[in-house]
């Protein structure tokens, strides 16, 4: 997608970039399911009438929300906290999600719709549990609303293990064709973690020494505060490899560590990143704890209040073994970067909420200044911050003001916020944008999906296999994880950053 404006003409008003993305010239329509839920409350309305604020949308265009629930038309738009104008665009009509009569009454529906709004294309977006992907994938094939014309939009997890994610896209792959759909990891769509490839390809002081040659090791930390919130019932069932590292993390790690494409369009920006996929050296299971630390929350104090162990939040089971942290280690195989460590951790109830992937370089080989040896001399480092406060760090040493040759590391940051002076476009927006123009470049592939489930299905398996082997470190709410997490980095003379 390009800036429809240029930067010196982006408009700094309460829309920030939204009023640079390309316009959408021809009338669509789009269909949520789930519209009942939380994510189109909290996430996909908001982000579609943003994009409407922001005059990207043409006149002619229709929102069609379904669920279970029994609302009326004037009910459902009362749940937003939107314009009347975006308001008398939204519909809604009841679905039983495994009843066919449903459906034909739906397409119904969509087709008076599609008719009044001369709408080019549908979409429909599945905010629903994963449970209910196939049954509503088949029922609109059945009723004949999978038309060149459509497209479908997923929302991670894709599957909850291999079996699960081949039975899911060929579910996929039978109704609708590769190019109608979209497998959303709303990571992909936040401005931040786009900006890696920028750096990374757009700076060629940077590019050159992104390698073996001259980084030491790599460390991306996802961080979250808060527990399971209202979410126990689904994290009961997915644990949080499943939850971050099977489509976050690992999309993460393939812009920090992917080769450059020959262009950023979907075809070429997919391929090198399931080239990187595949360069990742399988975990050997018998060592699996040397790799892979399993842990889950206790009780302890985040943000100066007491909360309670995972295993007391309701909805879970009182000996879950259901994992809320992971830290591992894993290596690429090619010239780039063999030999390089990369140290990922994510978790829920950590001291914050934060984002950062900390690019470590190695450490002077020999310090020429005798009041500072070179072990004391602190690497050099690039530190993306992607939420909350994004910004990008280099971190060199400097002078101290004082007699002597004393060094301290200075870190050099740009906050977007404080350049640029606008308001970052939500990650959905971006998203739902891309979706509408069809273009697949942020969305994952198919054979992405395989080879990051081919990586983590057997360490789901070795855990199912060895509970009580990989029973999960209880680590006290409000740190950094357990300590067997330090241990696995520190067994490598590394340490932990501090975010």
């Amino acid at each position: 997608m390009k800036c429809n404006l240029g930067l010196k003409k982006c408009p700094k008003d309460s829309l920030g970039t939204l009023k640079c993305f390309p316009k959408v010239r021809r009338p669509f329509g789009i269909v949520i399911f789930g519209a009942s839920g939380d994510l189109t409350k909290r996430k996909l309305v908001p982000a579609l009438h943003r994009l409407f604020e922001a005059e990207i949308f043409p006149d002619e265009f229709f929102l069609l929300g379904s669920a279970r629930t029994q609302m009326s038309e004037e009910n459902f738009r009362e749940r937003f906290e939107v314009q009347p104008e975006f308001s008398k665009r939204c519909h809604y009509t009841r679905v039983d999600y495994s009843d066919l009569t449903s459906f034909k009454t739906l397409k119904r529906k969509v087709m008076e719709l599609k008719k009044k709004t001369n709408a080019e294309s549908v979409i429909y977006y599945l905010a629903v549990p994963p449970d209910l992907y196939i049954p509503i994938l088949e029922n609109i094939s059945k009723v004949g609303l999978n038309h060149e014309w459509a497209r479908i939009v997923v929302e991670k997890p894709f599957g909850k293990d291999m079996d699960s994610a081949t039975k899911l896209e060929e579910t996929l792959q039978r109704t609708f064709k590769e190019h109608q759909i979209f497998r959303i990891d709303h990571y992909l769509g936040k401005e931040t973690v786009q900006n890696i490839l920028v750096f990374r390809f757009a700076n060629f002081i940077f590019e050159e020494v992104w390698n073996n040659k001259f980084i030491d090791h790599v460390q991306i930390t996802i961080a979250e505060d808060i527990g399971v919130e209202h979410r126990a019932g689904y994290f009961e069932n997915t644990g949080l490899l499943r939850d971050i590292f099977q489509n976050h993390m690992l999309q993460i790690l393939a812009l920090v560590a992917m080769e450059p494409p020959a262009s950023f369009d979907g075809e070429s920006f997919r391929n090198e990143r399931v080239k990187l996929f595949k360069s990742i050296r399988p975990f050997p299971l018998e060592k699996l704890e040397e790799w892979i630390v399993r842990g889950q929350y206790g009780r302890g104090t985040v943000n100066g209040k007491f909360v309670p162990a995972y295993r007391e939040e309701s909805g879970v089971a009182k000996d879950s073994t259901v994992e809320t942290f992971v830290a591992m280690k894993l290596f690429i195989d090619n010239w780039r970067w063999s030999g390089v460590p990369f140290y990922l951790r994510a978790g829920k109830r950590l001291p914050k909420k934060v984002t950062e992937v900390a690019v470590i370089f190695k450490k002077i080989p020999h310090s020429i200044f005798p009041e500072v040896p070179s072990e004391e001399i602190e690497p050099n480092a690039i530190v993306f911050t992607i939420q909350p406060d994004e910004s990008i760090a280099l971190e060199f040493q400097v002078k101290r003001p004082c007699p002597g040759m004393y060094s301290q590391l200075l870190s050099m940051n740009f906050k977007y916020e404080d350049f640029f002076g606008v308001k970052l476009p939500e990650a959905y927006e971006r998203l739902l944008l891309d979706v509408i123009l069809g273009d697949p470049t942020l969305f994952m592939r198919k054979d992405d999906l395989e080879v990051s489930w081919k990586l983590l299905d057997p360490v789901l398996k070795t855990w199912e296999n060895n509970p009580e082997r990989f029973s999960p470190h209880i680590y006290p709410a409000g740190t950094w994880g357990p300590k067997a997490a330090d241990e696995l980095i520190e067994r490598d003379g590394r340490k932990w950053r501090k975010p």
